[in-house]
């Protein structure tokens, strides 16, 4: 039996060990909770690398790098994009006899390349038979085109049946008037190319009466039917190289295809800052000059500049046979290119023109061949890749 001052002792001791207990209890819980607040819980995502598109910026700060030596080419981790950036420019260019048939036995040593009248180190030569396709069919509607029409749908319709790899290019189609209309957005799908060429139709304009001719005036508030009675060429090809081509992959053949009078009466862009957006971008027009000859024909002078100084080529049919034969003369050269790539001695990133030759070195092949290629580009500027 305990005594009253032994029980008495025995209670306090436990009180005091319970209450001790309790403290360092609160306190371990405390600091499990801060840890748990400061570190988040690792799950099996966290532990993984994260995913993430090409250029997009990383979910974790990158380790600081060395200063660059000052070399072009950046190197990142093994499974990263490699990039190597370079300042080589790319032409590209066909070769046709006199019998119009396309020639594709050319070696490096059979060129020369000049930039702005200066010999250039050829870096690569090759034939280009297989490039990704990114084409816009472009067609006037306005009343010149108006007895035309239905023949150029349905040539351009066999164009794109002959043409497009659904798995590999791709076809954009664009109305114009005086303003332009895209009828189908750059697309593989060969049934939806068809389906915008088929719906692509001639507007008259308020008061037309046919054969060209307009009676009376459209309204004063009749922008629409005033913009439906004029032909805007220039800003068309502005437009849908800017919105539509300039935002393909590098690695595709960016083409315009136009069907028009080349008679152009309300267009905002003047014909030199078509062909220099053209340029820019890397895209070749090829023009067909279609028109009603009761309505002053075609503007040929125009179509040759516009196609020549882009690298393309202009084609004036007399017939529907012709126009056919135009587009197949077209596909066969998108599929018959030679590229040569170099190095301009001229490193400036000025943004300047630089005009571009390329010669046939044999005498014999020189006075047989006629060599297509875009007559320059503009270099690049500070800012730009």
């Amino acid at each position: 039996m305990f005594s009253k001052k032994q029980f008495t002792y025995a209670l306090l001791t436990l009180l005091i060990a319970l209450l001790f207990s309790g403290v360092m209890f609160t306190r371990g819980a405390r600091a499990q909770q801060q840890q748990q607040t400061q570190t988040p819980v690792t799950t099996q995502q966290d532990r993984t690398r994260p995913r993430r598109t090409i250029d997009s910026p990383r979910t974790t700060t990158p380790p600081q790098q060395p200063e660059s030596s000052g070399d072009d080419t950046t190197l990142q981790d093994d499974d990263d994009v490699v990039r190597v950036e370079t300042d080589l420019t790319n032409i590209l260019f066909t070769a046709i006899d006199k019998q119009k048939r396309f020639i594709t036995t050319l070696k490096s040593e059979d060129v020369r390349i000049l930039e702005d009248g200066q010999a250039q180190e050829i870096f690569a030569f090759q034939r280009q038979t297989d490039l990704p396709l990114s084409l816009a069919i472009l067609i006037d509607t306005s009343a010149s085109e108006e007895r035309t029409l239905p023949i150029e749908k349905s040539a351009a319709s066999a164009f794109v049946d002959a043409v497009l790899r659904p798995a590999k290019d791709e076809v954009a189609v664009v109305s114009f008037t005086g303003e332009a209309t895209l009828e189908q957005g750059l697309t593989g799908n060969v049934s939806r190319v068809r389906s915008a060429i088929d719906r692509v139709e001639f507007v008259p304009p308020s008061g037309y009466i046919g054969g060209g001719q307009v009676a009376g005036t459209p309204p004063i508030s009749g922008t629409n039917q005033s913009l439906a009675g004029s032909t805007a060429i220039w800003d068309a090809i502005y437009i849908t190289t800017d919105e539509e081509l300039a935002h393909t992959s590098d690695k595709t053949r960016r083409a315009i295809i136009l069907l028009t009078d080349g008679v152009d009466s309300s267009s905002r862009k003047q014909m030199s800052e078509a062909i220099d957006r053209a340029v820019k971008a890397d895209t070749v027009i090829y023009s067909i000059g279609i028109g009603d000859e009761m309505l002053g024909g075609v503007d040929q002078g125009s179509l040759k500049k516009l196609s020549e100084r882009t690298g393309g080529r202009a084609f004036f049919p007399r017939d529907e046979t012709d126009l056919r034969a135009a587009f197949s003369q077209i596909q066969e050269e998108l599929r018959s290119q030679y590229l040569v790539a170099y190095s301009p001695t001229n490193k400036n990133r000025d943004g300047s023109y630089r005009r571009v030759q390329i010669e046939i070195l044999n005498p014999e092949l020189r006075k047989n061949l006629r060599l297509t290629y875009r007559q320059g580009y503009f270099a690049k500027t500070p800012g730009s890749k």
